[in-house]
């Protein structure tokens, strides 16, 4: 089936975000910052604001649940540009070649709805997108398939015309369910190579 709408996931193949950028220099040791990281201010947890809570009411449970780590916990979201380090060039580039042969681009992204506009504003990549889903927006996130269907019937595009762009195995294979062309894109994926392969650009 012919390719005519490109969907970029855009955290890990667009965006470099990492909290490790923020906090590898307020923990004594690398041990006491993964510790933070894997049973505090968790994936997890992160992405239950992706999905819609408040940031507000997601600081206030894990202050209650870890005071000992309150300024930490605190500092997660005030503080959160920070560990929006960069695009990655190497492929934010690619969606200026994309947009010169005239493909509708889409973007399909787990993020809040309450943190996306700093990226929003910062990067002009994503002036170049026809239309974009924030999962935080819909209260729902990938991979649940409710949210590929919000933006198929958003901007009435047909799964299986489309090209899905995304570094989590588990959205890649939830699209395919559904009818999406993919590729997946984790960290050192030579996405140009993988377009030009498709003879997109």
């Amino acid at each position: 089936m012919e390719i005519k709408n490109i969907i970029f996931d855009f955290g890990g193949v667009l965006m470099d975000w990492d909290p490790v950028y923020y906090y590898k220099d307020k923990f004594e040791s690398k041990d006491a910052m993964d510790y933070f990281l894997e049973n505090v201010c968790t994936h997890d947890w992160n992405i239950q604001q992706d999905a819609g809570r408040s940031l507000q009411e997601a600081t206030e449970e894990r202050v209650a649940k870890f005071p000992e780590y309150e300024k930490h916990i605190r500092d997660y979201y005030s503080e959160w540009e920070q560990m929006l380090k960069s695009d990655i060039y190497e492929n934010t580039y690619l969606v200026g070649k994309l947009k010169e042969k005239s493909y509708p681009l889409y973007g399909l992204t787990n993020w809040s709805a309450e943190t996306f506009g700093v990226a929003f504003r910062r990067y002009g990549v994503f002036q170049l997108f026809d239309g974009i889903v924030v999962s935080g927006e819909e209260k729902t996130i990938k991979p649940e398939s409710k949210i590929y269907k919000i933006l198929l019937e958003r901007y009435q595009l047909k799964a299986e015309e489309c090209l899905f762009i995304d570094d989590n195995l588990q959205n890649i294979e939830a699209a395919e369910r559904l009818g999406f062309q993919t590729i997946h894109c984790p960290s050192g994926t030579n996405l140009k190579l993988a377009l030009e392969n498709l003879g997109l650009i």
